[in-house]
């Protein structure tokens, strides 16, 4: 990312992963009917509130809620800004 930014407080920067393309069984997904991904790599990580520290970190994969975060535009890239409270896990 070539413009640096900071979330502020609980708040964290989401590269979503890319909507699936192919159904495991081969059939292609037309763009009108994928899905919103809700899994992606944390790029960004704000420094928490005073007495919560972060538990997510910079390129840590996270699955999120459908309807979580804000969709916003870095440098021609979509990104997705949520509170750390809207994650619900990391995986791996």
């Amino acid at each position: 990312m070539s413009t640096t930014f900071k979330p502020l407080a609980d708040r964290v920067l989401i590269e979503p992963a890319a909507a699936e393309q192919v159904t495991a069984s081969g059939i292609i997904i037309p763009d009108t009917a994928k899905e919103k991904p809700l899994k992606g790599t944390v790029v960004a990580v704000g420094v928490g509130k005073k007495d919560e520290p972060m538990q997510v970190k910079v390129n840590d994969t996270v699955i999120y809620g459908q309807y979580s975060g804000t969709e916003i535009k870095i440098d021609g890239k979509d990104y997705l800004i949520m509170k750390e409270g809207d994650i619900y896990g990391i995986i791996g």
